[in-house]
């Protein structure tokens, strides 16, 4: 069974060395993921892919079944999930083409089903470092290894979307600490931590965030400059798989061990 997850673009599989055996199509108990999973192996690792927009890109951020990609990961046996994603950014060092490691992440969505447990059991899970240090240790580990400047620390602001956001929303998000926005990061993040897998963001800043530039904003931005970042990407992603150790050590396995009602 594959044990590391990547959440991304369709053309996140495409990477040298791993061959895809399969596609896994899955029905959880909370509707249909996003697309089928593909199930690829490299050097003896098994890996799971899931495109988050579907493939060809169609479903908008607001529209995504979160729990249904995260449980299904699950389901195939996955203990880590790498989460990629595009982002805009808002303070001064973070700049189109730059790589961020996020630890960090403010929740500004609304009216996504965000918890496995809306029924009759009650579970407040830790969330106080979000995304998972064992596993960004590995990702640090995998940029010097390759070359690829990273940066370490990063606060992801999680919107709704799908519209981009205003100059001074972008002010605002700027005051309260956050570094990067983004519209797919939560819950994706919470809900891999109530079922106690690992969890990391590897973030792309394509663009400069609303009233940073003077520049309109736009899509084709946005795909062009993530376009353009997709062979740093993927030799990323191809060194961090080695360097997974093989036995989870984090508190991420056990994040409910004390967290229920």
């Amino acid at each position: 069974m594959p044990r590391i997850g990547v959440i991304g673009g369709s053309g996140l599989y495409e990477i040298e060395g791993i061959v895809i055996k399969e596609g896994k199509k899955i029905t959880t108990p909370f509707g249909d993921p996003s697309d089928i999973y593909r199930i690829g192996d490299i050097a003896g690792i098994e890996l799971a892919f899931l495109p988050r927009h579907g493939s060809p890109h169609h479903i908008p951020p607001h529209r995504i079944n979160y729990r249904a990609n995260i449980w299904g990961f699950k389901e195939l046996g996955v203990e880590r999930i790498i989460s990629v994603s595009a982002v805009g950014g808002i303070t001064p060092e973070m700049i189109p083409r730059t790589i961020v490691v996020l630890d960090q992440v403010i929740d500004m969505t609304k009216g996504r089903e965000s918890t496995f447990y809306d029924a009759d059991v009650v579970v407040h899970i830790d969330f106080t470092e979000p995304y998972c240090p064992e596993l960004r240790d590995s990702i640090f580990s995998a940029g010097k290894k390759s070359g690829i400047d990273l940066k370490q620390t990063g606060t992801y602001i999680g919107v709704n979307g799908p519209r981009l956001e205003t100059r001074a929303e972008i002010r605002f998000f700027s005051r309260i600490g956050a570094d990067v926005v983004g519209m797919t990061g939560m819950p994706e993040a919470s809900l891999a931590r109530e079922l106690e897998m690992c969890f990391s963001g590897v973030s792309v800043i394509t663009n400069y965030a609303a009233g940073i530039s003077e520049k309109k904003l736009t899509t084709t931005e946005v795909v062009e400059t993530m376009r353009k970042s997709t062979e740093r990407l993927k030799l990323l992603l191809k060194e961090t798989f080695s360097l997974i150790p093989a036995e989870r050590r984090c508190g991420c396995k056990d994040a409910l061990k004390d967290a229920k009602m």
